[in-house]
Protein backbone atom coordinates (compact mmCIF):
# COMPACT_ATOMS: atom_id res chain seq x y z
CA UNK A 1 0.00 0.00 0.00
CA UNK A 2 1.41 3.10 -0.54
CA UNK A 3 2.61 5.73 1.88
CA UNK A 4 0.13 8.30 1.13
CA UNK A 5 -2.75 5.53 1.51
CA UNK A 6 -2.14 4.86 5.06
CA UNK A 7 -4.21 6.18 8.03
CA UNK A 8 -2.32 9.48 9.74
CA UNK A 9 -2.30 7.58 13.40
CA UNK A 10 -0.13 9.20 15.70
CA UNK A 11 1.23 6.54 16.71
CA UNK A 12 3.12 6.14 13.39
CA UNK A 13 6.62 7.14 13.04
CA UNK A 14 7.19 9.24 10.14
CA UNK A 15 10.39 10.57 8.24
CA UNK A 16 10.91 13.82 8.40
CA UNK A 17 13.47 15.58 6.30
CA UNK A 18 15.16 18.18 8.21
CA UNK A 19 16.89 21.29 5.84
CA UNK A 20 19.86 23.00 7.61
CA UNK A 21 21.81 26.09 6.50
CA UNK A 22 24.95 25.56 4.37
CA UNK A 23 28.07 27.20 5.79
CA UNK A 24 28.18 29.45 3.03
CA UNK A 25 24.30 29.66 1.52
CA UNK A 26 21.31 30.59 3.32
CA UNK A 27 19.25 27.99 1.96
CA UNK A 28 17.19 25.13 2.20
CA UNK A 29 18.73 21.81 2.38
CA UNK A 30 18.23 18.78 3.74
CA UNK A 31 19.42 15.93 6.48
CA UNK A 32 16.92 13.54 7.42
CA UNK A 33 15.88 13.42 11.17
CA UNK A 34 13.21 10.45 12.76
CA UNK A 35 10.60 11.83 14.91
CA UNK A 36 7.52 10.74 16.95
CA UNK A 37 4.12 12.38 15.68
CA UNK A 38 2.85 12.77 19.32
CA UNK A 39 6.07 14.82 19.95
CA UNK A 40 6.37 17.19 17.63
CA UNK A 41 4.38 20.26 16.03
CA UNK A 42 4.92 21.89 19.48
CA UNK A 43 7.38 24.73 18.40
CA UNK A 44 7.80 26.64 15.68
CA UNK A 45 11.12 24.97 14.71
CA UNK A 46 9.34 21.41 15.03
CA UNK A 47 6.78 22.56 12.54
CA UNK A 48 9.33 24.24 10.60
CA UNK A 49 11.24 21.10 10.41
CA UNK A 50 7.66 19.48 9.41
CA UNK A 51 7.23 22.12 6.53
CA UNK A 52 10.64 21.25 5.11
CA UNK A 53 9.27 17.70 4.20
CA UNK A 54 7.34 18.62 1.71
CA UNK A 55 10.14 19.78 -0.13
CA UNK A 56 11.82 16.65 -0.51
CA UNK A 57 9.88 14.86 -2.94
CA UNK A 58 9.07 17.44 -4.73
CA UNK A 59 13.39 18.39 -5.19
CA UNK A 60 13.61 15.08 -5.91
CA UNK A 61 11.49 14.44 -8.75
CA UNK A 62 11.83 17.61 -9.96
CA UNK A 63 14.47 16.98 -12.65
CA UNK A 64 12.79 14.20 -14.84
CA UNK A 65 9.69 15.97 -14.61
CA UNK A 66 10.60 18.62 -16.23
CA UNK A 67 12.80 16.61 -18.40
CA UNK A 68 10.10 14.30 -19.62
CA UNK A 69 7.72 17.21 -19.78
CA UNK A 70 9.96 18.59 -22.81
CA UNK A 71 10.46 15.97 -24.08
CA UNK A 72 6.45 15.79 -25.27
CA UNK A 73 7.39 19.04 -27.13
CA UNK A 74 7.31 19.82 -30.96
CA UNK A 75 11.53 20.58 -30.34
CA UNK A 76 12.54 18.32 -27.88
CA UNK A 77 13.04 14.49 -28.08
CA UNK A 78 14.30 11.46 -25.70
CA UNK A 79 16.85 8.91 -26.18
CA UNK A 80 16.85 4.76 -25.39
CA UNK A 81 13.67 4.55 -23.19
CA UNK A 82 12.93 8.62 -23.44
CA UNK A 83 12.17 8.35 -26.95
CA UNK A 84 8.91 7.18 -26.41
CA UNK A 85 7.74 10.10 -24.95
CA UNK A 86 8.15 11.97 -28.14
CA UNK A 87 6.38 9.60 -30.46
CA UNK A 88 3.29 11.32 -28.92
CA UNK A 89 1.51 7.49 -28.87
CA UNK A 90 0.81 7.57 -25.02
CA UNK A 91 2.99 6.00 -22.88
CA UNK A 92 4.47 2.20 -22.57
CA UNK A 93 4.95 0.54 -19.74
CA UNK A 94 8.29 1.22 -18.71
CA UNK A 95 7.23 4.79 -18.95
CA UNK A 96 3.77 4.56 -17.45
CA UNK A 97 5.66 2.98 -14.29
CA UNK A 98 8.18 6.10 -14.32
CA UNK A 99 4.60 8.63 -14.37
CA UNK A 100 3.50 6.40 -11.59
CA UNK A 101 6.51 7.04 -9.66
CA UNK A 102 6.22 11.28 -10.35
CA UNK A 103 2.40 10.63 -9.14
CA UNK A 104 3.21 9.21 -5.96
CA UNK A 105 6.50 12.01 -4.97
CA UNK A 106 3.56 14.69 -5.64
CA UNK A 107 0.81 12.84 -3.42
CA UNK A 108 4.25 12.56 -0.60
CA UNK A 109 4.30 15.84 -0.61
CA UNK A 110 0.93 16.58 -0.29
CA UNK A 111 0.78 14.18 2.66
CA UNK A 112 3.90 15.99 4.49
CA UNK A 113 2.03 19.36 4.08
CA UNK A 114 -1.54 17.81 5.01
CA UNK A 115 0.43 16.77 8.22
CA UNK A 116 1.39 20.04 8.63
CA UNK A 117 -1.94 22.33 8.17
CA UNK A 118 -3.76 19.29 10.43
CA UNK A 119 -1.10 19.50 13.47
CA UNK A 120 0.23 22.69 13.30
CA UNK A 121 -2.64 24.83 15.17
CA UNK A 122 -2.35 22.59 17.98
CA UNK A 123 0.87 23.20 18.60
CA UNK A 124 1.53 23.31 22.64
CA UNK A 125 4.52 26.33 22.13
CA UNK A 126 4.14 28.15 18.81
CA UNK A 127 3.17 31.18 18.26
CA UNK A 128 -0.57 32.27 16.29
CA UNK A 129 2.13 33.95 13.65
CA UNK A 130 4.20 31.24 13.12
CA UNK A 131 0.76 29.09 12.46
CA UNK A 132 -0.54 31.30 9.60
CA UNK A 133 3.19 31.55 8.08
CA UNK A 134 4.19 27.46 8.23
CA UNK A 135 0.24 26.57 7.36
CA UNK A 136 0.70 28.98 4.35
CA UNK A 137 3.74 28.06 3.17
CA UNK A 138 2.58 24.22 3.51
CA UNK A 139 -0.54 24.90 1.27
CA UNK A 140 1.58 26.75 -1.28
CA UNK A 141 3.74 23.83 -1.48
CA UNK A 142 0.63 21.78 -1.67
CA UNK A 143 -1.04 24.08 -4.39
CA UNK A 144 1.90 23.63 -6.56
CA UNK A 145 1.74 19.72 -6.57
CA UNK A 146 -1.79 19.47 -7.46
CA UNK A 147 -1.21 21.86 -9.94
CA UNK A 148 1.42 20.00 -11.68
CA UNK A 149 -1.08 16.86 -10.83
CA UNK A 150 -3.96 18.59 -12.61
CA UNK A 151 -1.98 19.47 -15.93
CA UNK A 152 -0.62 16.46 -16.38
CA UNK A 153 -3.45 13.89 -15.35
CA UNK A 154 -6.61 15.76 -14.86
CA UNK A 155 -9.22 15.51 -12.17
CA UNK A 156 -7.53 13.09 -9.45
CA UNK A 157 -8.60 12.31 -6.04
CA UNK A 158 -8.74 15.34 -3.11
CA UNK A 159 -6.25 14.79 -0.59
CA UNK A 160 -6.37 16.83 2.45
CA UNK A 161 -5.57 17.86 6.22
CA UNK A 162 -9.60 16.46 6.18
CA UNK A 163 -9.29 13.34 4.05
CA UNK A 164 -5.80 11.98 5.01
CA UNK A 165 -7.22 8.99 6.79
CA UNK A 166 -9.42 7.37 3.94
CA UNK A 167 -7.73 5.40 1.71
CA UNK A 168 -10.68 4.78 -0.53
CA UNK A 169 -11.18 9.05 -2.56
CA UNK A 170 -12.63 8.63 -5.75
CA UNK A 171 -11.17 11.22 -8.50
CA UNK A 172 -12.67 14.63 -8.17
CA UNK A 173 -13.23 17.33 -10.91
CA UNK A 174 -10.86 18.97 -12.64
CA UNK A 175 -12.91 21.95 -11.57
CA UNK A 176 -12.80 20.70 -7.90
CA UNK A 177 -8.97 19.93 -8.19
CA UNK A 178 -8.42 24.04 -8.92
CA UNK A 179 -11.10 25.04 -6.52
CA UNK A 180 -8.86 23.92 -3.60
CA UNK A 181 -5.76 25.32 -5.45
CA UNK A 182 -7.26 28.67 -5.50
CA UNK A 183 -8.04 28.39 -1.70
CA UNK A 184 -4.74 27.16 -0.64
CA UNK A 185 -3.07 30.51 -2.97
CA UNK A 186 -5.34 32.60 -0.91
CA UNK A 187 -4.40 31.73 2.39
CA UNK A 188 -0.73 31.83 1.23
CA UNK A 189 -0.75 34.77 -0.83
CA UNK A 190 -2.41 36.51 2.35
CA UNK A 191 -0.04 35.04 5.55
CA UNK A 192 3.32 34.37 3.66
CA UNK A 193 6.10 37.17 4.29
CA UNK A 194 7.92 39.63 1.35
CA UNK A 195 11.23 38.29 2.41
CA UNK A 196 12.35 34.49 2.64
CA UNK A 197 13.21 33.45 6.05
CA UNK A 198 15.41 31.09 3.75
CA UNK A 199 16.61 31.55 0.16
CA UNK A 200 14.15 28.71 -1.69
CA UNK A 201 11.27 29.43 0.81
CA UNK A 202 8.09 31.05 -0.97
CA UNK A 203 6.94 34.80 -0.61
CA UNK A 204 4.29 36.58 -1.46
CA UNK A 205 5.37 36.62 -4.60
CA UNK A 206 6.04 33.35 -5.22
CA UNK A 207 1.87 33.54 -3.92
CA UNK A 208 0.99 35.95 -6.67
CA UNK A 209 3.06 34.42 -9.40
CA UNK A 210 1.59 31.00 -8.67
CA UNK A 211 -2.11 32.15 -9.09
CA UNK A 212 -1.42 34.33 -11.98
CA UNK A 213 -0.07 30.97 -13.66
CA UNK A 214 -2.96 28.87 -12.41
CA UNK A 215 -5.73 32.25 -13.40
CA UNK A 216 -4.00 32.05 -17.01
CA UNK A 217 -4.97 28.42 -17.32
CA UNK A 218 -8.37 28.60 -16.50
CA UNK A 219 -8.71 31.27 -18.40
CA UNK A 220 -9.07 33.79 -16.06
CA UNK A 221 -7.50 36.76 -17.69
CA UNK A 222 -7.77 39.54 -15.83
CA UNK A 223 -7.17 38.21 -12.82
CA UNK A 224 -4.02 36.72 -14.50
CA UNK A 225 -3.07 40.07 -15.59
CA UNK A 226 -4.02 41.85 -11.93
CA UNK A 227 -1.80 39.66 -10.04
CA UNK A 228 0.74 39.19 -12.67
CA UNK A 229 0.84 42.78 -12.24
CA UNK A 230 1.12 43.27 -8.74
CA UNK A 231 4.72 41.49 -9.12
CA UNK A 232 5.90 43.68 -11.65
CA UNK A 233 4.85 46.54 -9.63
CA UNK A 234 6.10 45.97 -6.15
CA UNK A 235 9.81 46.70 -7.89
CA UNK A 236 11.58 43.28 -6.23
CA UNK A 237 12.41 41.71 -9.35
CA UNK A 238 14.70 42.49 -12.77
CA UNK A 239 16.25 41.00 -15.41
CA UNK A 240 19.52 39.74 -15.14
CA UNK A 241 21.47 41.32 -18.64
CA UNK A 242 23.35 39.44 -20.54
CA UNK A 243 25.60 39.68 -23.11
CA UNK A 244 26.65 35.96 -24.17
CA UNK A 245 26.00 32.68 -23.43
CA UNK A 246 28.27 32.52 -20.71
CA UNK A 247 26.37 35.01 -19.50
CA UNK A 248 23.02 32.83 -19.32
CA UNK A 249 24.57 30.01 -18.15
CA UNK A 250 26.57 31.34 -14.80
CA UNK A 251 24.39 34.69 -14.01
CA UNK A 252 21.15 33.18 -14.85
CA UNK A 253 21.12 29.37 -14.01
CA UNK A 254 25.12 29.18 -12.70
CA UNK A 255 25.91 26.71 -9.83
CA UNK A 256 27.69 29.22 -7.69
CA UNK A 257 24.72 31.55 -7.16
CA UNK A 258 22.70 32.10 -4.34
CA UNK A 259 20.05 34.11 -5.98
CA UNK A 260 19.45 36.69 -8.96
CA UNK A 261 17.06 39.37 -9.49
CA UNK A 262 14.86 37.49 -11.13
CA UNK A 263 14.76 34.41 -8.75
CA UNK A 264 10.92 34.00 -7.69
CA UNK A 265 10.73 30.62 -6.55
CA UNK A 266 13.33 28.13 -7.29
CA UNK A 267 13.65 24.34 -5.80
CA UNK A 268 17.66 25.21 -3.89
CA UNK A 269 20.62 22.99 -4.59
CA UNK A 270 24.08 22.86 -3.44
CA UNK A 271 27.61 20.58 -3.91
CA UNK A 272 26.52 18.82 -1.39
CA UNK A 273 25.97 15.07 -0.52
CA UNK A 274 22.27 14.48 -0.88
CA UNK A 275 21.85 18.07 -2.08
CA UNK A 276 22.78 18.33 -5.65
CA UNK A 277 20.95 18.78 -8.75
CA UNK A 278 20.77 15.89 -10.99
CA UNK A 279 19.38 17.92 -14.14
CA UNK A 280 22.62 18.32 -15.97
CA UNK A 281 23.50 14.93 -15.82
CA UNK A 282 20.19 14.10 -18.09
CA UNK A 283 21.39 16.51 -20.36
CA UNK A 284 25.01 16.86 -20.97
CA UNK A 285 27.42 15.13 -23.40
CA UNK A 286 30.55 14.32 -22.16
CA UNK A 287 32.43 16.36 -24.99
CA UNK A 288 31.25 19.66 -24.01
CA UNK A 289 32.92 19.96 -20.70
CA UNK A 290 30.17 21.96 -19.27
CA UNK A 291 29.68 19.05 -16.76
CA UNK A 292 32.92 17.29 -15.28
CA UNK A 293 31.01 13.74 -14.68
CA UNK A 294 29.96 13.46 -18.34
CA UNK A 295 26.41 13.18 -18.70
CA UNK A 296 23.41 10.52 -20.32
CA UNK A 297 22.51 12.97 -22.95
CA UNK A 298 18.90 11.63 -22.68
CA UNK A 299 17.35 14.54 -24.66
CA UNK A 300 18.07 16.29 -27.31
CA UNK A 301 17.01 18.30 -30.29
CA UNK A 302 18.20 18.77 -33.86
CA UNK A 303 19.32 21.44 -35.96
CA UNK A 304 16.56 20.02 -39.23
CA UNK A 305 13.78 20.69 -36.96
CA UNK A 306 11.27 23.83 -38.16
CA UNK A 307 11.59 24.84 -34.53
CA UNK A 308 15.45 25.30 -34.19
CA UNK A 309 15.73 26.38 -37.88
CA UNK A 310 13.19 29.30 -37.79
CA UNK A 311 14.89 30.69 -34.97
CA UNK A 312 16.82 33.81 -35.33
CA UNK A 313 21.02 33.15 -35.05
CA UNK A 314 20.88 36.10 -33.25
CA UNK A 315 19.16 35.30 -29.82
CA UNK A 316 21.54 34.52 -27.25
CA UNK A 317 19.39 31.93 -26.29
CA UNK A 318 19.59 29.67 -29.35
CA UNK A 319 23.40 29.04 -28.42
CA UNK A 320 22.49 27.34 -25.37
CA UNK A 321 22.43 24.27 -28.02
CA UNK A 322 25.45 22.55 -29.46
CA UNK A 323 25.89 20.17 -32.23
CA UNK A 324 27.32 16.90 -30.90
CA UNK A 325 26.77 13.80 -33.26
CA UNK A 326 26.67 11.01 -30.79
CA UNK A 327 25.19 8.35 -33.58
CA UNK A 328 22.18 10.26 -34.24
CA UNK A 329 24.16 12.47 -37.13
CA UNK A 330 25.47 15.42 -37.02
CA UNK A 331 22.22 18.08 -36.34
CA UNK A 332 22.11 16.42 -33.02
CA UNK A 333 21.28 19.05 -30.71
CA UNK A 334 22.59 18.73 -27.38
CA UNK A 335 21.43 21.81 -24.18
CA UNK A 336 23.97 23.77 -22.80
CA UNK A 337 21.65 25.35 -20.66
CA UNK A 338 22.68 23.95 -16.72
CA UNK A 339 26.43 23.45 -16.54
CA UNK A 340 28.63 22.77 -13.40
CA UNK A 341 32.27 21.69 -14.25
CA UNK A 342 32.91 21.42 -10.18
CA UNK A 343 30.08 19.13 -9.07
CA UNK A 344 30.98 16.81 -6.88
CA UNK A 345 28.70 13.82 -8.29
CA UNK A 346 26.33 12.54 -10.68
CA UNK A 347 23.68 13.69 -8.84
CA UNK A 348 25.71 17.05 -7.11
CA UNK A 349 25.22 19.93 -9.38
CA UNK A 350 24.99 23.45 -8.00
CA UNK A 351 22.67 24.65 -10.07
CA UNK A 352 19.26 25.74 -8.80
CA UNK A 353 15.85 24.42 -10.62
CA UNK A 354 13.35 27.38 -11.43
CA UNK A 355 9.93 27.05 -10.83
CA UNK A 356 8.94 30.65 -11.62
CA UNK A 357 11.19 33.43 -12.80
CA UNK A 358 10.35 37.08 -13.71
CA UNK A 359 10.31 36.71 -17.33
CA UNK A 360 7.87 34.34 -17.02
CA UNK A 361 5.69 37.01 -14.77
CA UNK A 362 6.09 39.95 -17.09
CA UNK A 363 4.63 36.97 -20.30
CA UNK A 364 2.36 36.13 -18.09
CA UNK A 365 1.33 39.71 -17.75
CA UNK A 366 1.84 40.17 -21.63
CA UNK A 367 -0.73 37.31 -22.65
CA UNK A 368 -3.47 38.19 -20.19
CA UNK A 369 -3.73 41.84 -20.72
CA UNK A 370 -4.34 41.00 -24.24
CA UNK A 371 -6.70 38.28 -24.03
CA UNK A 372 -8.33 40.58 -20.98
CA UNK A 373 -8.36 43.58 -22.43
CA UNK A 374 -9.48 42.30 -26.13
CA UNK A 375 -6.28 44.65 -27.48
CA UNK A 376 -2.98 44.62 -27.83
CA UNK A 377 -1.55 47.69 -24.93
CA UNK A 378 1.61 49.34 -25.05
CA UNK A 379 2.50 47.65 -21.37
CA UNK A 380 1.95 44.59 -23.08
CA UNK A 381 3.90 44.96 -25.83
CA UNK A 382 6.83 46.92 -23.06
CA UNK A 383 6.81 43.44 -21.14
CA UNK A 384 6.69 41.08 -24.08
CA UNK A 385 10.11 43.46 -25.40
CA UNK A 386 11.88 43.15 -22.13
CA UNK A 387 12.40 39.48 -22.38
CA UNK A 388 13.12 39.85 -26.49
CA UNK A 389 15.58 42.21 -25.51
CA UNK A 390 17.30 40.54 -22.99
CA UNK A 391 17.53 37.42 -25.36
CA UNK A 392 19.42 39.73 -27.88
CA UNK A 393 22.37 40.97 -25.52
CA UNK A 394 20.22 43.98 -25.15
CA UNK A 395 19.55 46.21 -21.69
CA UNK A 396 16.22 45.07 -20.79
CA UNK A 397 14.21 48.01 -19.84
CA UNK A 398 15.52 50.23 -23.44
CA UNK A 399 13.79 50.02 -26.36
CA UNK A 400 16.14 48.44 -28.83
CA UNK A 401 16.30 47.61 -32.79
CA UNK A 402 14.87 43.65 -31.86
CA UNK A 403 11.48 45.76 -30.37
CA UNK A 404 7.80 43.82 -31.76
CA UNK A 405 6.21 46.46 -33.05
CA UNK A 406 2.42 45.53 -32.63
CA UNK A 407 -1.02 47.73 -33.41
CA UNK A 408 -4.12 47.49 -30.48
CA UNK A 409 -5.99 45.15 -33.02
CA UNK A 410 -3.10 42.92 -33.80
CA UNK A 411 -4.27 40.32 -31.09
CA UNK A 412 -3.31 36.68 -32.88
CA UNK A 413 0.08 38.09 -34.00
CA UNK A 414 1.07 39.66 -30.62
CA UNK A 415 -0.13 36.12 -28.85
CA UNK A 416 1.86 34.05 -31.15
CA UNK A 417 4.74 35.84 -30.14
CA UNK A 418 4.32 36.01 -26.64
CA UNK A 419 3.82 32.10 -26.94
CA UNK A 420 6.95 31.82 -29.22
CA UNK A 421 8.54 33.68 -26.48
CA UNK A 422 8.06 31.44 -23.67
CA UNK A 423 9.02 28.48 -26.25
CA UNK A 424 12.62 30.30 -26.39
CA UNK A 425 12.89 31.03 -22.89
CA UNK A 426 11.87 28.21 -20.24
CA UNK A 427 13.90 25.46 -22.74
CA UNK A 428 14.08 22.74 -19.94
CA UNK A 429 11.63 24.27 -17.39
CA UNK A 430 8.63 22.47 -18.49
CA UNK A 431 6.20 24.86 -19.75
CA UNK A 432 6.16 24.35 -23.37
CA UNK A 433 3.99 21.27 -23.43
CA UNK A 434 1.71 22.62 -21.03
CA UNK A 435 1.63 26.07 -22.77
CA UNK A 436 0.51 24.28 -26.40
CA UNK A 437 -2.07 21.93 -24.17
CA UNK A 438 -2.96 25.30 -22.41
CA UNK A 439 -4.04 27.48 -26.07
CA UNK A 440 -5.30 24.35 -27.54
CA UNK A 441 -1.99 24.45 -30.10
CA UNK A 442 -0.41 21.02 -29.62
CA UNK A 443 -1.17 19.35 -32.52
CA UNK A 444 -0.92 22.44 -34.28
CA UNK A 445 2.92 23.32 -33.68
CA UNK A 446 3.58 19.07 -33.05
CA UNK A 447 2.56 18.13 -37.20
CA UNK A 448 4.48 21.80 -37.61
CA UNK A 449 7.65 21.03 -36.70
CA UNK A 450 7.56 16.84 -36.29
CA UNK A 451 4.95 15.52 -38.61
CA UNK A 452 3.10 13.73 -36.32
CA UNK A 453 -0.29 13.07 -34.68
CA UNK A 454 -1.06 13.71 -31.18
CA UNK A 455 -2.91 10.26 -29.88
CA UNK A 456 -5.67 11.40 -27.49
CA UNK A 457 -3.52 8.75 -24.40
CA UNK A 458 -1.02 11.23 -24.95
CA UNK A 459 -2.27 14.62 -23.72
CA UNK A 460 -3.01 12.81 -20.00
CA UNK A 461 -1.05 10.26 -18.35
CA UNK A 462 -2.49 8.01 -16.99
CA UNK A 463 -3.77 6.80 -13.03
CA UNK A 464 -1.24 4.76 -11.79
CA UNK A 465 -1.33 0.99 -11.06
CA UNK A 466 -1.05 1.04 -7.67
CA UNK A 467 -3.61 3.64 -7.10
CA UNK A 468 -6.52 1.88 -8.68
CA UNK A 469 -5.37 -1.57 -7.30
CA UNK A 470 -5.75 0.12 -3.25
CA UNK A 471 -7.74 2.81 -4.21
CA UNK A 472 -11.44 1.20 -3.77
CA UNK A 473 -13.19 4.33 -5.38
CA UNK A 474 -11.65 4.46 -8.47
CA UNK A 475 -12.33 2.31 -10.96
CA UNK A 476 -9.82 1.12 -13.67
CA UNK A 477 -12.58 0.40 -16.54
CA UNK A 478 -14.27 3.61 -15.90
CA UNK A 479 -12.27 6.10 -13.94
CA UNK A 480 -8.97 5.94 -16.29
CA UNK A 481 -7.87 8.48 -18.31
CA UNK A 482 -8.66 7.87 -22.50
CA UNK A 483 -6.87 5.32 -24.25
CA UNK A 484 -4.96 3.27 -21.03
Amino acid sequence: MKKYNKPYISHLILLIVMMGLSACEDLLLEQPKTVAVENFYNTAEEVETAVNAVYSPLRSMRAEQIAVLDAHTDWGYGRGSRAQYNDFAGLNPTNINTAGSRWDSFYQAIRNANLVIANAPNGSNISEEHIRLYVAEAKFLRALSYFDLVRNWGGVPLRTENTMQEIDLPRSSVQDVYGLILADLAEAETNLPETPKHLGRPTVYAAKTLLADVYLFLGQYENAKNKASEVIQSNRFSLVPVTSKADIQWNIFGPELTTSPEEIFYFKFARELEQGNWMLWVLNHPSTGYFNFGGAYAHYSDATNPFYMEWDDDDIRKDLWDQVDFGLGSTTLVSGKYIDPNAISQTGAGNDLPIYRYAEVLLIFAEAAARSDGAVGQEAVEALNQVKRRAYGNPPQSPSPVDYQFGANEIDPFLDAVLQERAYEFQFEGKRWLDLKRTGRAQEFVMKNKGLTIAEAHYLWPIPLQETNFNGAIDPATDQNPGY
